[in-house]
């Protein structure tokens, strides 16, 4: 039995629990706020409103698009880090700190992305205030918007998987070197 990897891998699975059940929650209030929505969003799912339901899983899937590329990042970057080492209490802390960094990051970035994408497509649409649209229960434009959020949260994520991988400290290697696994 490898130990280390049984440690850092329990790490990452507890991780992706938190970031599943904290992370996203705030992020999706944020969002919310950054919309700025009127109504509050529970009240308005538990009345029945099925636009709301539909924004609101939009913004959920969107932000799990992010956040994913956050997780993957920091996952491969510790993977890289410490190959071959013993494992040691340090390693999860520092596991930890960038793991914070990239989730806190990635839902600020994309929080703001998929808010951003809304007012765009709120402005291009004159007319028609999609947020008041579904406040009022109109599936419609829920429907769309909430194509556009997730379209945009699939569109920034390479993106913003390259800012991630840049904020790590990972090894170098000389050009054109290629390494054979040990």
């Amino acid at each position: 039995m490898n130990k280390s990897l049984l440690y850092i891998g329990l790490a990452k699975l507890a991780f992706g629990v938190v970031v599943g059940a904290v992370g996203i929650f705030l992020g999706l209030r944020l969002l919310g706020w950054l919309l700025r929505r009127k109504e509050d969003d529970d009240a308005e799912l538990a009345k029945g409103n099925v636009a709301g339901g539909v924004l609101q899983a939009a913004s959920l899937l969107s932000l799990g698009i992010l956040v994913q590329h956050a997780v993957t990042a920091t996952f491969d970057a510790i993977d890289l880090l410490y190959r071959g080492q013993a494992f040691h209490a340090g390693m999860l802390g520092r596991f930890g700190f960038y793991a914070l960094v990239h989730v806190g990051a990635s839902l600020v970035v994309g929080t703001a992305v998929i808010a951003l994408g809304a007012l765009i497509f709120d402005r291009l649409t004159r007319g028609v205030d999609e947020l008041a649209e579904v406040r009022r229960g109109n599936v419609a434009p829920a429907l769309v918007l909430a194509s556009v959020i997730v379209v945009m949260s699939l569109m920034a994520a390479p993106g913003l998987r390259s800012v991630l991988d840049g904020l790590l400290p990972l090894p170098e290697l000389p050009r054109d070197t290629v390494t054979m696994p040990s």
